[in-house]
């Protein structure tokens, strides 16, 4: 490992797009800590064939939906994808790179018995998929043993892609399902009790288990982003984008952050994934940021907020904004609209942190090459084009997954433009199975994600634990805006310690079905609700002491991870208390575009405000003034609170804290700075003023006789002028004196380049 990054990152050249200037990172993964395999040779093309197969399935399925129903789509879709989770990603188990680089027999063995069991429901030998359907709430033994079999090779597959922890929750609910009939029935979570078919029947028989909302989701709206994305990446836009942003910047002193950040913005369009956003802009702007003079924790910190941006950011947000879509029955435009102001708020609270650590760690401006952004856009903008095309199309009524499917059309059409990128046939097999591959973990999630909410709802656990949440609330507070504020705040910090444990997805899955309720029981509006969880499930990739995008990104730069952890909450606060403010106030709405353009406009320059306050609490800095002490800093955190708190008397009472934060801080300023010392005034040049005539020298003039010494007559005839041996001492200014002037006294010391004033 070389510079705390797997496998070594080899040194990386910036240069631009066209002819010779091409950024091309060279960045070489250890392969033994990945958990996915690098699949090569028949093998790799076998896999490569079933997610081409798979891909063609789901674009015909855009236009031409099975006739069976969605459920029936849904079982071949995961017949094709859940066995390449087992060929794709290693067991964890092996030792060494030759015992995980190819798949094992018992993979092999897994892959096959999968692909059976998912195919079982469409059995013409039983019946067929009507029969089965039929058998709903009575099923065969067969079908059972088959369920269990399917049951225990989802959570092994969640296990392969993301970790133990999601597979140790979805067992904790099948817990609670079979022995939540043995607690006591006064119990609030008590419930009648699930045997071991009723479980089965559940999961692998019904709408809300396997084959529920996530998984539909999975497979109708995400994958068609991902392969959207890997046709992108395959036709440049990836590296305009990055291009783009180191010449947006290039004269700026702070040029080496904004380019971090606004290249995580552009990337995060193609990926959709915090994690892996970070990773790639680390790679490219690491060695810019440490020349410019960045900490590496500071860098990673950045990198990391930079690339969870990317699941908050339109047009592509992350997988949970479909899922947000489909349990509010609202177009996915709707939900682009939501996300866009607090999408400002994060990104102004980045730039600002970016801002003030320029000033804090005295970060030196770097040398680029001299290209123009505006070349840049005239010649490769047209990458833009496709993600424009995607909210158009929304906004003229188009489905998401039509709208998804035109724009890679375009993409693929637009990289002929550029001969490096055209997407040759070989290329476009190559973009589609790779759109398939990276969907793989989040099918796993979704799947594991239908045991969770099966049990939920069989058992009515989601609205007792929200009825919990709610009576724990007013125990402690009897006042309706208190409680709503202490409900708040637990639903907040339990929705930071799931995301501790399970991605993102599965996250927000988990927290609507069990906060969601509660929210919507004490009056706060579906959106703003659905909106907090999205948020809090997302920024679980930022906070300690998991934060994912914070491990990959410290990764990049050396730095220490638990320190880069802190840097990256730091950078995303405001994204941790913006989301406070949907749900306290009806006016915390307007910050969701839910409101007139008045409405929208006065919460947004509010929040806005609120935001520079945190940014100054915790950055430690006012920009335009200095540093901050820590009675400014605990001004400024107060009125970044009351602010959020979107109502008059607490405006009022933030921006006045905040004005006396930034008054304190420019009178502690005034005060630290020393006064200038006087010091007398430079003597004046020589020339400028009269110098008197000194006396001649003695053997210039003629000596009367009268008083000559005796000893030493002077001749009458004697001309006035010095001998030729008499030394004449030599100045700069000797070449302008006056003749018969005194030369300039020869100083002991040499003048100073500069005076007192310049050098303070």
């Amino acid at each position: 490992m070389r510079d705390g990054f797997p496998g070594g990152c080899e040194s990386v050249t910036v240069r631009f797009m066209g002819g010779d200037r091409s950024l091309r990172p060279e960045v070489v993964y250890d392969d033994e800590e990945l958990p996915a395999r690098r699949l090569t040779g028949r093998i790799g093309l076998a896999v490569s064939v079933v997610a081409f197969a798979v891909a063609v399935l789901v674009l015909w399925q855009v236009f031409r939906p099975l006739a069976r129903g969605s459920q029936y789509y849904l079982i071949i879709f995961l017949a094709g994808t859940l066995p390449l989770v087992f060929l794709a990603y290693k067991s964890g188990f092996s030792r060494g790179r030759a015992a995980s680089a190819r798949p094992t027999v018992l993979d092999w063995i897994l892959a096959v018995v999968a692909l059976i069991v998912c195919l079982y429901p469409l059995n013409p030998f039983d019946g067929g998929y009507d029969a089965f359907l039929n058998r709903q709430g009575l099923l065969d033994p067969v079908d059972v043993v088959f369920g269990a079999i399917m049951l225990v090779l989802v959570v092994e597959a969640c296990r392969r892609t993301t970790g133990w922890a999601l597979p140790v929750v979805c067992l904790a609910f099948l817990a609670y399902a079979y022995y939540g009939g043995l607690l006591p029935q006064s119990w609030p979570i008590a419930h009648a009790g699930l045997d071991f078919a009723q479980i089965v029947d559940a999961l692998y028989n019904s709408g809300s288990g396997f084959y529920g909302t996530p998984l539909d989701v999975a497979a109708t709206y995400i994958v068609l982003f991902t392969i959207y994305g890997a046709v992108l990446d395959l036709s440049g836009a990836s590296r305009f984008f990055v291009d783009l942003s180191v010449a947006a910047f290039r004269r700026s002193r702070s040029a080496a952050g904004r380019t971090a950040v606004a290249a995580g913005f552009l990337l995060g369009t193609v990926s959709g994934s915090g994690t892996a956003t970070a990773v790639s802009v680390g790679a490219v702007t690491w060695p810019m940021l440490r020349r410019a003079g960045y900490p590496a924790e500071q860098a990673g910190g950045m990198l990391a907020a930079a690339g969870v941006g990317a699941i908050l950011s339109p047009p592509t947000l992350g997988a949970a904004a479909f899922i947000v879509a489909e349990y509010l029955d609202v177009s996915y435009l709707t939900v682009l609209g939501w996300a866009m102001i607090p999408t400002v708020l994060y990104y102004l609270g980045i730039l600002l942190a970016v801002e003030i650590d320029v000033r804090r760690f005295r970060v030196r401006s770097l040398r680029t090459p001299p290209v123009s952004s505006l070349r840049l856009l005239g010649r490769f903008g047209y990458h833009f084009s496709s993600l424009v095309l995607i909210v158009v199309l929304l906004a003229l009524g188009e489905s998401a997954t039509r709208a998804v499917v035109y724009a890679t059309l375009v993409a693929f059409l637009l990289s002929f433009l550029d001969r490096r990128s055209w997407l040759t046939p070989r290329r476009v097999f190559e973009a589609l199975s790779a759109g398939v591959r990276g969907v793989l973990p989040v099918v796993a999630v979704c799947a594991a994600a239908g045991i969770i909410t099966a049990t939920t709802t069989k058992t009515g656990l989601g609205a007792q634990l929200a009825s919990l949440l709610v009576r724990g609330a007013q125990a402690v507070f009897s006042d309706p805006t208190a409680v709503l504020a202490m409900t708040v705040v637990l639903a907040a910090v339990a929705l930071a310690l799931l995301g501790l444990a399970v991605p993102v997805t599965a996250s927000f899955i988990i927290g609507w079905v069990i906060i969601g309720p509660a929210l919507l029981a004490l009056g706060v509006p579906a959106p703003a609700a659905a909106m907090f969880v999205f948020y809090y499930s997302v920024l679980s990739e930022v906070t300690p002491p998991t934060a994912l995008a914070a491990v990959g990104a410290s990764a990049i730069t050396g730095g220490r991870t638990i320190a880069t952890m802190w840097q990256a909450l730091k950078y995303a606060l405001p994204a941790f208390l913006a989301p406070i403010a949907f749900v306290l106030t009806p006016a915390g709405s307007y910050l969701l575009a839910r409101g007139s353009f008045t409405e929208v406009a006065w919460a947004t320059a509010v929040a806005m405000l609120a935001v520079a306050a945190l940014a100054v609490a915790s950055g430690g800095w006012v920009l335009g003034i200095g540093p901050a002490g820590t009675g400014p800093r605990v001004l400024a955190a107060l009125a970044g609170l009351l602010l959020l708190y979107l109502e008059p008397p607490t405006i009022a009472a933030g921006a006045a804290l905040l004005a006396a934060a930034v008054l304190w801080s420019a009178l502690d300023r005034r005060r630290s700075t020393p006064p200038p010392e006087p010091t007398p005034a430079p003597p004046a040049p020589v020339l400028s003023e009269p110098t008197p005539a000194p006396p001649a020298p003695v053997l210039s003039e003629p000596t009367p006789a009268s008083v000559a010494p005796a000893s030493e007559p002077a001749p009458a005839s004697e001309p006035a002028t010095a001998p030729a041996s008499t030394p004449i001492p030599s100045s700069p200014s000797s070449s302008a004196t006056t003749p018969g002037a005194a030369p300039a006294p020869i100083p002991s010391t040499p003048p100073s380049s500069s005076t007192p004033d310049e050098r303070g």
